[in-house]
């Protein structure tokens, strides 16, 4: 029985650890990110970013912006090297000082990576999804959109 349990736990630990590929990476476009990005399984993924864009210190005051992306592989398609994707994600942004206020940027996504080299791979996508914003005493709700064209680098 021991055997059998511990067979069972090598077993899916090779199969979890198989799917775990991390990546780092940035992208340009609507705003510049840094990101860090992890595998779920074979075919999804969730990315973590840091809006350059959106960060700093000033005499304003103080902001901060990120986001958090799930990726979804559409499932068997390739098209020369092209892997198209979607998903949905969650864009946040701080600023506090003289302007105080807070923006949040729900959305759908859709886009396409290309492996470059083993380590090495390019992707462009679109967005779009309310954008919402709070401060100053008023609230802005409007439609948001962006591109982005990036790089990630899988980790060894």
């Amino acid at each position: 029985m021991k055997k059998l349990t511990l067979l069972t736990t090598l077993a899916l630990a090779a199969t979890s650890s198989a799917f775990a590929d991390n990546y780092i990476g940035g992208s340009i476009g609507s705003g510049a990110t840094i990101h860090y990005q992890s595998d779920l399984s074979a075919t999804s993924a969730v990315r973590y970013g840091l809006n350059l864009s959106f960060f700093g210190v000033s005499s304003s005051g103080l902001t901060l912006g990120g986001g958090v992306d799930y990726l979804n592989d559409v499932s068997g398609q390739s098209y020369g090297g092209l892997n198209p994707y979607y998903g949905f994600g969650l864009d946040a942004g701080v600023a506090l000082g003289n302007a105080t206020g807070v923006s949040i940027y729900p959305h759908v996504l859709g886009g396409v990576s290309f492996d470059v080299s083993t380590p090495l791979s390019v992707f462009g996508e679109l967005n779009a999804g309310p954008s919402i914003t709070v401060g100053g005493g008023a609230t802005g709700i409007g439609f948001g959109y962006g591109a982005r064209i990036g790089l990630n680098y899988r980790l060894p």
